[in-house]
């Protein structure tokens, strides 16, 4: 079963990551459409779908296996992990607010700049940088 679970848990990260990286674009792309236009309504609809339908449930389903995988290989009392868990708590913190960028975007209350999006854009793919070097490598 464990190798099932690990299955599931590497689509799940690899759906979240996907949308992880694609959404910080949209909000780049977003922040230069004009306020009310079509092309800022299909922005909308774009950004709730990809959260509502593969960012969020993507990243239950990658966060339950992932605990379960922790729990029956014991990798609690790992170095490693320990430092995987807090990058992945990070990560899901910048999840976190990506959700509230989206809805501040949905009432046209966005307060931030394309250049601002575009830094955040890059944060997920470092994370996911770390966080893979430690689950192959374990360095420590």
């Amino acid at each position: 079963m464990y190798e099932w679970i690990k299955a599931v848990h590497v689509i799940a990260v690899i759906s979240w990551m996907a949308g992880m990286l694609y959404l910080p674009r949209l909000l780049v792309y977003h922040c230069e459409a004009e306020i009310g236009s079509k092309q800022s309504e299909t922005f909308k609809t774009m950004e709730r779908r990809l959260l509502k339908a593969i960012i969020n449930p993507a990243m239950m389903v990658a966060w339950a296996a992932g605990l379960y995988l922790a729990w029956s290989g014991h990798w609690f009392l790992t170095g490693w992990f320990d430092v995987k868990l807090v990058l992945v708590l990070v990560l899901s913190g910048i999840h976190g607010y990506l959700a509230r960028w989206v809805r501040d975007f949905s009432f046209d209350r966005n307060q931030r700049s394309h250049k601002f999006y575009r830094i955040i854009n890059e944060m997920p793919a470092l994370l996911m940088m770390g966080i893979v070097i430690l689950v192959i490598v374990k360095p420590f």
